[in-house]
């Protein structure tokens, strides 16, 4: 799909169909609610991350077990958390956790953060999406690297998280050229510190770029000391009313 970059494009004419993808909120046990409203019916959601514990935990989690079960019998596709630390995460510990995902919360595939973006880490990538899909043929395999990778990641994986940071970097990103040579739901951008007055520039810099997958944020990163995905965005109502279907309250 050709990414437009034209600034007097309108938000909806590059036919990029915007879902919402969410990197994982608190624990369900501290955010109850929150985990509630994703599985309201028609919210346009492309995936939500399960990350029980910096992964799934040592043992089955109760109130992540009933939060994820409520998401699947909504429909909503879950993905467990999995850490590659840059490339330095041992394939076996990888693989228990993905078990651990499978048997305990049964989701439906796996993003992998802190994804290594170099063209020297992409064999290692592979092998361990090989087994990954091997557990699962089914999976899901989300890649977070956070920035643009070596394109060669984009043969490997569903889908590569190109952009995680701050409004003041996205507004003025660019997209990396051989993204053009792939549709655009192969693409999802986070972004933290989105004024509610943005939001509708926000949606155009993604459709723009070419990011079917999206979530944007008015909490920040306190500089670095929070994580600022972890709460509903302020306006959650204003960004399921703008993305996918239009529900609103």
């Amino acid at each position: 799909m050709p990414h437009l970059t034209s600034t007097t494009a309108d938000a909806t004419s590059t036919g990029v169909r915007t879902a919402l993808g969410v990197p994982g909120y608190a624990h369900p046990l501290v955010a109850p609610a929150q985990w509630a409203e994703l599985a309201r019916p028609g919210t346009p959601l492309d995936w939500v991350v399960l990350d029980v514990a910096a992964g799934p935990g040592s043992r089955p989690d109760p109130h992540c077990l009933e939060a994820a079960a409520r998401l699947r019998a909504a429909g909503v596709r879950v993905l467990g958390h999995l850490d590659l630390t840059y490339g330095a995460r041992a394939l076996g510990d990888l693989l228990s956790d993905a078990h651990r995902h499978l048997d305990w919360y049964r989701v439906d595939g796996f993003l992998l953060d802190r994804c290594p973006v170099e063209r020297t880490e992409l064999p290692e990538v592979r092998r361990a999406i090989t087994a990954l899909r091997a557990v699962s043929d089914t999976a899901r395999v989300v890649l977070g690297h956070g920035r643009h990778p070596h394109p060669g990641y984009a043969e490997i994986a569903d889908q590569l998280v190109t952009f995680a940071g701050s409004w003041s970097d996205y507004r003025w990103s660019q997209v990396a050229e051989w993204t053009a040579d792939h549709p655009a739901d192969r693409f999802c951008h986070f972004v933290h510190s989105v004024p509610r007055g943005h939001l509708d520039e926000a949606l155009r810099i993604a459709r723009w770029q070419g990011a079917a997958t999206i979530y944007f944020t008015d909490r920040t990163d306190g500089g670095g000391r929070v994580d600022p995905w972890e709460t509903m965005p302020g306006y959650w109502d204003e960004i399921v009313s703008r993305v996918g279907t239009g529900v609103s309250e």
